[in-house]
């Protein structure tokens, strides 16, 4: 049987996923969804802005309501995912739930088509959804890493998906960039942004099926003493926790991770909304401010995979956060669109580079004879999810409690120290280690 690692087809299958649901990320999560969400959710009459909505009969500010929604749909797959992967460790079966939430995903996205005003609840429903659907096929797609690319070739491997998903989901958004610029050709303005949702769900799917072609379904641990583990997959959970314990370099990298993407994740699902509600920028230059964002985020991703085989992937991550905490302070002090698009290349240019390290990071930092690695991606999703629901949570909550988003985004700098502080104890660790040794 010839091995799947190293293979160039099935790496090129592998990132065509990423090329696939990135498009989603895109569109759905950073640009024309929460621009229109926050334009039809909010009023002006004179100087009196009104952004309150309701939701079920309760009253949020908008931008809060979508930062809790979000919450709610990654706490669910936080809760979900150690199912699912425990199952599809023991079947070896991982494909069909990348594709079963692949379909969740991208029918989501096409039923937001229907999403207007008064079909508000719908519409934050499937956002959340469709926020599932991409967080679950992620969690498996990750998993298949250490299958497909030796410790020595993952930091490159895990920068070629994101670089195919930041190109894959550029094209589609020109697409609908171009449909929203011209809105004036269709007699519903709102025709063109909802037809960009129907778009999304459908290349979603269709791309997806490239790497469902290629891809093994997985390799399955078929110890049937081990057959409780789907019924107690949290339990499993818990017996990777102990084994993590024993990783001294892996348990600090983990809690590093948490608290940085509590920062990292949350400035990315919150930046349009920010642009738009702070500096009252327009759907179109919000469209063209994340497309240069994912341009720079291509040459960002391979940057920092050139920059790890030189210095380290700890050492990059060290100062890649501390630019993260320049860019929330600036973000407080931001008066204008042109102060917002520099923010926003220097935001494009480590966004792809942090995603790609910390997942390679990690898969490296694993023993090379663990069989069961969605077990142990489950837990590094579950991490990154927990940290997510924390992060989105307490900016909307910090938002409606001041009354300002612009304390939100200072106090993210919390959780950008205390990713550093546990960053340095990893080198810590490594430096002993390697004196031991």
């Amino acid at each position: 049987m010839t091995s799947i690692k190293n293979n160039k087809k099935t790496i090129k299958a592998w990132a065509m996923f990423d090329w696939a649901n990135s498009a989603y990320s895109l569109v759905i999560t950073s640009t024309i969804f929460p621009a229109y969400y926050t334009a039809i959710t909010t009023t002006k009459i004179g100087n009196v802005v009104n952004d309150k909505v309701f939701f079920f009969g309760i009253q949020f500010i908008n931008t809060a309501l979508s930062n809790y929604a979000l919450a709610v749909a990654y706490f669910i797959i936080a809760l979900i995912t150690p199912i699912l992967t425990a199952t599809a460790d023991y079947h070896g079966n991982k494909k069909v739930f990348m594709k079963a939430f692949t379909w969740l995903g991208g029918l989501a996205c096409c039923g937001l088509f229907f999403f207007k005003l008064d079909t508000l609840e719908l519409g934050l429903i499937l956002s959340g959804l469709a926020a599932i659907g991409y967080c679950g096929g992620v969690v498996f797609s990750n998993s298949y890493l250490p299958e497909i690319a030796t410790p020595d070739k993952q930091d490159g491997v895990s920068a070629k998906g994101y670089a195919y998903g930041y190109v894959g989901s550029v094209l589609l958004q020109i697409v609908c960039f171009v449909l929203v610029l011209n809105s004036q050709w269709f007699d519903d303005g709102s025709f063109p942004v909802r037809l960009s949702f129907l778009l999304v769900g459908i290349w979603w799917i269709g791309f997806a099926y490239i790497p469902f072609s290629v891809l093994p379904k997985g390799s399955p641990n078929f110890n049937k003493l081990q057959q409780s583990k789907i019924s107690n997959s949290f339990g499993e959970l818990k017996k990777v926790w102990e084994q993590v314990q024993k990783m001294t370099v892996v348990k600090k990298y983990l809690v590093a991770f948490f608290f940085y993407s509590m920062g990292v994740q949350t400035v990315m699902l919150v930046a349009t909304n920010f642009g738009a509600k702070i500096l009252l920028l327009s759907s179109t230059k919000l469209i063209a401010t994340i497309l240069i964002i994912q341009l720079v985020a291509i040459f960002g991703a391979a940057l920092m995979s050139k920059l790890s085989a030189i210095y380290g992937n700890i050492k990059v991550l060290i100062f890649v956060l501390m630019v993260w905490m320049c860019v929330c302070v600036a973000a407080y002090y931001v008066q204008n669109e042109y102060q917002f698009y520099f923010l926003a290349a220097i935001v494009g240019l480590i966004m792809g580079g942090i995603q790609s390290l910390s997942r390679s990071t990690f898969s490296k930092y694993l023993p090379i004879d663990i069989p069961d690695t969605a077990s142990f991606f489950s837990f590094y999703d579950v991490t990154e999810k927990l940290a997510i629901v924390a992060g989105l949570f307490s900016f909307g909550l910090i938002e409606e409690l001041t009354g300002n988003m612009r304390n939100s985004t200072l106090f993210l700098v919390v959780f950008f120290v205390l990713g550093l502080v546990f960053l340095f104890s990893v080198l810590r660790e490594q430096k002993r280690a390697t004196e031991n040794y």
